[in-house]
């Protein structure tokens, strides 16, 4: 008798193995008792026919309520019909032992409401649609120190307790810190910008922190992001990299999740598409293509997505309302994003409009050198990010055009004073790649336990 994971069924053909697992669904036609058990490495059908197994099994069997936590035993066979069986394997039963028997389960195939399961939580991940985008959501996390450590990045520990903002004083969430104000991070990157003196290249990874109060279906208030940070990179150097780096992590969940991907309904092909290089428009060409839709949608004309289809979730052409200096809302991205068939580059925003630390165009000062890289099919912003200032006079001269306490940014200014370089990083937020992955709506189902706006329970 072999102790077997589902996934590995196939190799087991024609054995006796033993799985372990959970009830996640059962049904019953006359002498059959259809189990479908799930081991978190998949979904394995088991069949239990009552001749074989005597009438007390069958019984047993029979009767299990959902998310019973089971033993079972039993000779693998591959079926094409089994359904719901990646690979096509179930198991014929011989003996079932319950480990416990679950109370009346509130989770079942009716619908609910997206409150009802967010206070299931703690069930809900176990759903099979959960289970696949979780998974998703591990890979991408290993593709991306993957990759980072195979191209010569060193990860480093970056503090979540900070005495200062980077990316804007309105959106911190403050805690007391023995009688001083310190914050919760909402990056890591002013440390990063510190390591690179020291390694050249390095990234940190892990919960950021921005108290935004919005509820739209890209923004979390904790969220997982990679920060990679380099020496001697400009802005084209970097935006290199990011294309390299997305196009990796894309394809590396297409390899390792096919399963995962079939079982949400993703269209793989579109994700097939992401091919470096990807487009790169300017701020300025992005008002332009903006302005255009807004006034095509405004006379009524149909407006096409880059494979010649209509836009989806067209907005209302009121939202799409915008002047030179304004940041795109999410209206703005959903359009931009639906005329290109992968990732696109939006660059030189108003310097206005972005972090103190941004290096403006010399020819341009009115605009900075940094890039949003948006993902297709209307999810928007997955990465930001910027070639620095290595000046330590301009830096001082934006931390107080910004209002923000120089003292507390001192040691940040004393890196431009022994042995400056231009150097540049940019930020990937964790669950917004994996929503655009997996094809979800929301951002809510990206993370195992989401806090939003209105909620921090479970």
């Amino acid at each position: 008798m072999t102790l077997a994971r589902i996934r590995d069924l196939p190799q087991h053909v024609g054995e006796t193995v033993t799985l372990q697992g959970w009830l996640y669904n059962r049904t019953s036609k006359g002498k059959l008792v259809f189990l479908q058990v799930r081991d978190g490495t998949g979904i394995c059908q088991c069949v239990v026919f009552r001749p074989s197994v005597g009438d007390e099994l069958f019984a047993i069997a029979d009767k299990l309520t959902l998310e019973s936590s089971l033993i079972v035993t039993g000779t693998v066979r591959a079926d094409t019909r089994a359904p719901g069986v990646p690979g096509g394997y179930e198991l014929d039963v011989h003996t079932l032992q319950v480990v416990h028997r679950a109370e009346e389960y509130p989770i079942g195939p009716k619908e609910h409401g997206v409150e009802f399961l967010m206070d299931h939580r703690h069930l809900w991940i176990r759903s099979a649609r959960q289970w696949a985008v979780l998974r998703v959501r591990a890979t991408v996390m290993r593709a991306i120190r993957a990759w980072l450590d195979s191209h010569g990045f060193l990860e480093v520990t970056t503090p979540v307790l900070t005495p200062s903002a980077a990316e804007g004083t309105t959106t911190l969430f403050e805690v007391d810190y023995f009688g001083e104000k310190a914050y919760l991070a909402q990056t890591g990157q002013l440390y990063n910008e510190a390591a690179i003196f020291s390694f050249g290249r390095v990234y940190c990874f892990g919960p950021t922190f921005r108290a935004e109060k919005s509820k739209t279906r890209r923004h979390l208030t904790e969220f997982w992001m990679v920060e990679p940070e380099i020496a001697f990179c400009d802005l084209d150097q970097l935006l290199e990299i990011e294309e390299q780096f997305v196009t990796d992590i894309v394809h590396t969940a297409l390899r390792e999740n096919a399963n995962e991907l079939k079982l949400l309904g993703r269209d793989t092909r579109k994700l097939e598409r992401v091919q470096p290089p990807f487009p790169r428009i300017t701020y300025d060409e992005a008002i332009a293509r903006l302005k255009d839709v807004q006034a095509r949608l405004q006379r009524g004309e149909t407006v096409s997505n880059c494979d010649g289809e209509p836009l989806q979730d067209v907005p209302d052409p009121a939202l799409l309302d915008i002047t030179w200096g304004m940041d795109f809302g999410s209206p703005h991205e959903t359009v931009l994003t639906q005329l290109f068939d992968r990732p696109v580059f939006v660059t030189g925003f108003p310097t206005a409009v972005k972090a103190f630390y941004m290096q403006p165009y010399p020819e341009r000062p009115e605009i900075c050198k940094s890039a949003d890289l948006l993902a297709p099919e209307g999810y928007g912003e997955i990465i930001g990010g910027s070639e620095r200032i290595s000046d330590a006079a301009l830096l001082e001269q934006r931390i107080r055009e910004h209002g923000l306490p120089l003292e507390a940014y001192r040691w940040y200014v004393d890196l431009r004073r022994y042995g400056s370089v231009p150097h540049s990083g940019f930020g990937l937020g964790v669950e917004r790649t994996v929503a655009w992955i997996c094809g979800i709506e929301h951002v809510r189902e990206a993370s195992p336990f989401p806090r939003l706006l209105n909620r921090i329970y479970p």
